[in-house]
């Protein structure tokens, strides 16, 4: 599969869930395309502007009406709820967990006062980023998510990820959800080496961060650092959909996106 013709799916896709949405009025580009546009940056990788030079350099005549970067950005920005209805449905049983992404290099710390990420551990070393937390559902495909800095505790700050399912799933979780005066009825704590099955958001995580290099981010604002978390979110399920949730002979489902590592 070439480039062209996995830009030409994604965007036949895209188009076929959310075609039906209204460009605005002084708007070029079509929601579609916006959104297209936004799974790409999530896909590739890079900077705002090392993605712009690579589309407008090898695609620019698959979106010939491309606004300037900084318009191109703002309107990712504006549109990233329109790429949520690629978020899946909930199930029975989910996991949720949460995942450091780091935004400056620790030694940098407090030089910016526009600074936007918070000191804190992940994978048990320090970095000053941000944290994301996923909801996925039994098949692994993402269900809810949030972000906030990375000094946050899991348990406090992401509360609202398990008590949207109260009535829809059994969500299991690590230890680090526990808190004092907060028992939801549908999550479980699960002890290190007790029902590892919960590793699938790991191998999630995994593929996040070799396919869309998300444990690394330049963002200096928030919201565009949320909207780069929203397309890459959803951008995994389409490809988890393209690439076909089929069990083998033991009823296990094989999660992979690596044949779209292609841009």
């Amino acid at each position: 599969m070439t480039a062209v013709d996995f830009i030409t799916m994604l965007f036949c896709r895209v188009d076929d869930e959310i075609g039906d949405r209204a460009k605005h009025s002084q708007g070029k580009l079509h929601p579609s395309e916006i959104v297209t546009i936004g799974m790409l940056f999530a896909l590739k990788g890079v900077g705002q502007r090392a993605f712009y030079r690579w589309l407008v350099a090898n695609h620019h005549a698959l979106f010939p009406n491309l606004p300037s970067r900084t318009r191109l950005f703002r309107t990712l920005k504006v549109h990233r709820a329109d790429a949520e209805d690629f978020l899946a449905a909930p199930s029975l049983l989910g996991v949720i967990d949460s995942y450091g992404i780091e935004l400056i290099h620790p030694r940098r710390e407090g030089r910016s006062e526009q600074q936007i990420g918070k000191k804190g551990k992940s994978n048990h070393r320090w970095i000053v980023g941000g944290k994301l937390s996923v909801v996925l559902n039994h098949l692994g495909q993402i269900v809810d998510w949030d972000c906030d800095t990375a000094n946050v505790y899991d348990g406090s700050a992401f509360q609202r990820l398990v008590d949207n399912f109260k009535n829809d799933m059994v969500i299991f979780s690590d230890t680090g959800w526990e808190k004092v005066d907060w028992h939801p009825t549908n999550l479980r704590i699960c002890k290190r080496g007790e029902w590892n099955v919960r590793m699938l958001v790991e191998t999630v995580f995994s593929m996040l961060t070799r396919i869309c290099h998300t444990k690394h981010m330049a963002h200096r604002i928030w919201s565009y650092f949320e909207s780069r978390l929203c397309y890459t979110l959803c951008l995994f399920n389409l490809l988890l959909d393209l690439q076909g949730l089929e069990p083998d002979h033991n009823g296990f489902v094989a999660l992979s996106i690596a044949d779209f590592d292609i841009l």
